[in-house]
């Protein structure tokens, strides 16, 4: 009977110990975290740019990133790259673009749109190099378009567009960088059609479309100024408002009238495409007019200076904020 009970006591046991491990919670899956993903495959300076064109993040945008004439841009890494007609590449400004869009496309963010559709790229196949990048700010928060200059040959955007939208964006506006297909003509076009599709998918889009900003240097610089004077409507876009401010960086623009919207400009003093006097000049004319204005000439300072870190320039960006924010408030 001892015997019975011992081995019924021993079988009452190892039910007991059946049913705690049935309800042990099993071990939980621990979900990637695509930051960690980021940055195991973080890009340095040592990167090529081949690789940055080539990461599956950016899927068929990439080669979008840096000229698709690749005799404009030199060097093989991301330090070394070079753009003809730039100055003052800071190559650590490159690494961070390349890494916040990547980490933006990760976090299931689109940074990139296509603008036109596939019957009007089958019409003009140069369409298939252009589209709009987007650098997320608050949602419902101003947006801005950075058009980078390259004499309308190329788009020079890695040191013209992309570093102005990439800040702007950590200031918590909407700021879309624009690669454009050469040509003025066809530049402005691409910008209408930009500024209007960005209208009509506002809501989509999360932005405010009221005071937005163009801004541009140098060939992109003519670009903002001329959607701004004449609207999207003069070349192809839609009827739509002016922008509040125009952001202008080292172009030689002459022509002004009384309609421009509020223009801030900004140029190197040693700048041997686009003079200074003149765009002060442009820039006093305006004022004389009643336009609101801001003017800006830094001390050696050639084409092509982009942010300015490490130059006299350093922080013009932030004085170009104020300058849209002011008129925001008119």
């Amino acid at each position: 009977m001892k015997k019975l009970l011992l081995t019924s006591g021993m079988l009452l046991a190892l039910l007991l110990s059946s049913c705690n491990a049935a309800q042990t919670p099993p071990e939980q899956e621990t979900m990637p975290d695509p930051s960690s993903a980021v940055a195991e495959s973080a890009f340095t300076t040592e990167t090529s740019i081949q690789d940055v064109v080539n990461d599956p993040a950016f899927g068929e945008y990439g080669r979008l990133l840096f000229p698709t004439n690749q005799g404009y841009y030199g060097g093989e890494t991301l330090g070394e790259l070079e753009l003809t007609f730039y100055s003052h590449i800071d190559p650590d400004k490159t690494v961070e673009i390349a890494n916040s869009l990547k980490s933006r496309a990760l976090a299931g963010e689109t940074i990139f749109y296509d603008i036109y559709t596939d019957a009007e790229k089958a019409e003009d196949p140069a369409k298939e190099d252009m589209g709009l990048f987007f650098f997320k700010g608050e949602p419902g928060e101003k947006f801005a378009v950075c058009n980078a200059g390259g004499a309308f040959a190329y788009v020079g955007a890695m040191q013209d567009s992309f570093p102005h939208a990439l800040e702007l964006s950590k200031k918590g506006y909407n700021a879309f960088a624009l690669i454009y297909r050469p040509g003025a003509q066809t530049a402005c076009e691409d910008l209408a059609r930009a500024i209007t599709f960005i209208f009509e998918h506002a809501e989509e889009l999360e932005v405010d479309t009221d005071c937005y900003s163009l801004w541009g240097g140098s060939a992109g610089a003519r670009m903002a100024a001329w959607l701004g004077t004449y609207g999207p409507s003069a070349f192809g876009g839609g009827d739509l408002p002016q922008p509040g401010a125009v952001i202008m960086q080292y172009t030689g623009l002459s022509d002004y009238s009384a309609e421009d919207p509020p223009t801030f400009a900004c140029v190197g003093d040693n700048d041997g495409i686009a003079n200074w006097r003149a765009m002060q000049a442009r820039l006093d004319a305006l004022s004389a007019l009643g336009v609101p204005t801001e003017f800006h000439h830094y001390p050696g300072l050639g084409h092509g200076f982009g942010l300015g870190t490490g130059t006299a320039a350093e922080g013009w960006l932030d004085l170009a904020v104020q300058f849209w924010e002011e008129q925001m408030e008119s």
